[in-house]
């Protein structure tokens, strides 16, 4: 494998040497516009936390509250995270006070909604599964049936930012 299908390393041969021509042929943004032709409009922290939460009261009403949501310029998706979620436990007096945070990388301030989602609907299954097992995954396709692809897609699109230049600026 080379190095610039690095975002693509967990998946098939297949997968891999069909990005590769993509590649060769210069035709990822065209591929990646085709599907997605326009960013999402979710620019500030705020808007973030509105669609957090309208997913999260969707899916996952009796889960643990968020106690903060952002976008974070310090995630770097070269370090494989797109998003994060934590879950910090402090002791106050005598009770254990517990916040679940997700911060999500500030490139996809400017991404097609579809992967923005995916991201959300990644760390929010976190919320109830903290493995990635297949009950993570499985609830991760109750709330976006089609995760498993735009999961490939977005790693085709984080390609494309690599080698050439974001599409979506």
């Amino acid at each position: 494998m080379t190095a610039h299908l690095k975002y693509l390393s967990g998946y098939s041969l297949t997968i891999q040497n069909k990005v590769q021509e993509m590649i060769t042929n210069q035709t990822l943004s065209s591929y990646l516009l085709s599907k997605y032709p326009k960013a999402h409009q979710i620019y500030n922290d705020k808007a973030l936390r509105g669609y957090v939460m309208n997913i999260k009261n969707q899916y996952l009403k009796k889960s643990d509250p968020l106690s903060q949501i952002k976008f974070d310029d310090k995630i770097h998706v070269i370090n494989n995270a797109l998003g994060l979620h934590t879950y910090v436990s402090r002791v106050q007096g005598s009770k254990l006070k517990s916040k679940n945070e997700i911060r999500i990388g500030a490139l996809f301030k400017k991404s097609p909604e579809v992967f923005l989602e995916m991201i959300v609907v990644h760390e929010l299954a976190h919320l109830k599964e903290k493995e990635h097992n297949k009950n993570f995954y499985k609830l991760c396709q109750h709330m976006q049936h089609d995760y498993h692809q735009i999961e490939l897609d977005l790693r085709i699109y984080l390609t494309q930012i690599a080698l050439f230049d974001d599409i979506y600026k």
